[in-house]
């Protein structure tokens, strides 16, 4: 797939199956992410890949902190919390590594870190695999952020659930003129 028909034509799947991405096939997705923007060359990104039993694992750690964010959760929340690394054969935790630097605002390092996520979504696409960009109150939680080794300074940007489509998405037709304004005519 060539890189237009891969921008125009990624759209996220929430039901996902194996396979999980190839090791050489999760190479050249990281290949992409690094070639994300990036002022000054900062590098502000981790990606922290999780598979197999350590996505359980993952799911303890979210559990955990919905217990902490909302004491009176119930048991149907948190095992629905548990349960979310497996809904896909591979996630990929990203995270926006941010230092104070007089020329690249905190601003800049998210969005680099966004820009490479994107990367990530658009490779995995273009080599035939789905996935789907998750946020939440999980990206934002201190004990989530602190059991996947993150400074407190860091900030989680998503968590990419990549597999196979269990079907394949619905392209809706996008109106794009909406969107694009020619500024001073």
């Amino acid at each position: 797939m060539d890189a237009i028909e891969a921008l125009v034509t990624r759209k996220s799947s929430a039901m996902l199956t194996t396979p999980a991405p190839s090791k050489d096939d999760l190479k050249t997705m990281m290949q992409a992410a690094v070639r994300a923007p990036d002022h000054c060359r900062l590098r502000p990104w981790r990606f922290i890949v999780i598979e197999g039993a350590a996505r359980e694992k993952l799911g303890r750690i979210f559990g955990e902190a919905l217990k902490v964010r909302e004491p009176d959760a119930t048991e149907a929340m948190l095992q629905k919390e548990r349960g979310k690394p497996m809904r896909a054969p591979l996630v990929i935790a990203v995270i926006a590594k941010i230092e104070a630097h007089p020329k690249v605002p905190e601003v800049e390092q998210i969005l680099s870190a966004g820009a490479a996520a994107q990367n990530i979504m658009l490779a995995a696409h273009a080599l035939g695999y789905a996935g789907i960009w998750r946020t939440g109150k999980t990206c934002f939680d201190p004990q989530v952020n602190a059991a996947l080794g993150a400074a407190e300074t860091d900030q989680i940007v998503g968590f990419l659930y990549l597999g196979t489509a269990e079907r394949v998405p619905v392209l809706l037709e996008e109106p794009v003129d909406a969107y694009v304004e020619i500024w001073g005519e």
